[in-house]
């Protein structure tokens, strides 16, 4: 069974985060490439919360985003455009993002079924609280009501592949402030709305808690065992 190296960044820059990204993307490529005793190499998952922050994917329309930068600075919130796929979306506090770095030839050699599993992965996570995650057609992440008025997105996904190595992944609306999403067409989709773990049961969730579901998850999902790294 293959095994991934979690590290728990705790809250960190958007920036500095796809810095480290890039590191260990790198790493991965690189013994790829070298195919050292032909050994596996190594893969990692990153948790982590961004300060306020927006980011742009390659193929998103700057349209979507309603802020100017006199706004912004208001906010207390940054701005980046990303190299991950997808459109608009927010990061700040009480939101937990996680990020595979890994070498998908020994995964699913899939973009899109990869992106299902990240899905299923949220799916199994609001399981465990009683609520029903589901998939919309045509649109990437996790909702809840599909097929209703009420329609409401609580998991956001844009990835990155390059040499068949993942970057980037979801972001989970845990304990997020969700008016910072009124300033963004999210995910580039009109007339729907975002919610969150804590507007959906009326209560705070405890971080570590739901880290420790979304590892259990993963490790379901992929099949695979999950080693922290301090």
């Amino acid at each position: 069974m293959l095994k991934v190296f979690l590290e728990d960044l705790g809250k960190k820059d958007y920036k500095e985060t796809w810095k480290y990204q890039r590191v260990l993307f790198e790493k991965i490529a690189h013994f790829k490439f070298l195919k050292k005793n032909r050994k596996v190499p190594s893969n990692y998952l990153l948790f982590v919360e961004h300060p306020n922050s927006y980011t742009l994917g390659i193929g998103g329309d700057v349209q979507h985003f309603l802020l100017s930068e006199e706004d912004l600075k208001r906010f207390g919130a940054c701005f980046y455009k990303s190299d991950r796929g997808g459109d608009i979306t927010f990061h700040g506090d009480g939101q937990l993002v996680v990020y595979p770095i890994l070498d998908m030839e020994y995964f699913i050699p899939d973009i899109h079924q990869y992106l299902r599993m990240l899905e299923e992965v949220t799916v199994r996570v609001l399981s465990c609280y009683g609520l029903k995650g589901e998939r919309s057609y045509g649109e990437t992440g996790v909702w809840i009501d599909v097929g209703t008025s009420k329609v409401r997105k609580i998991c956001a996904l844009g990835i990155r592949m390059s040499r068949w190595v993942s970057m980037h992944g979801f972001a989970i609306n845990v304990n997020t402030n969700l008016k910072y999403f009124k300033y963004i067409i999210p995910c580039g989709i009109r007339n729907k709305s975002v919610t969150s773990l804590a507007r959906e049961l009326h209560k705070k969730i405890p971080m570590k808690d739901l880290k420790e579901k979304v590892k259990k998850s993963f490790e379901n999902v992929f099949d695979v065992v999950i080693l922290t790294r301090e």
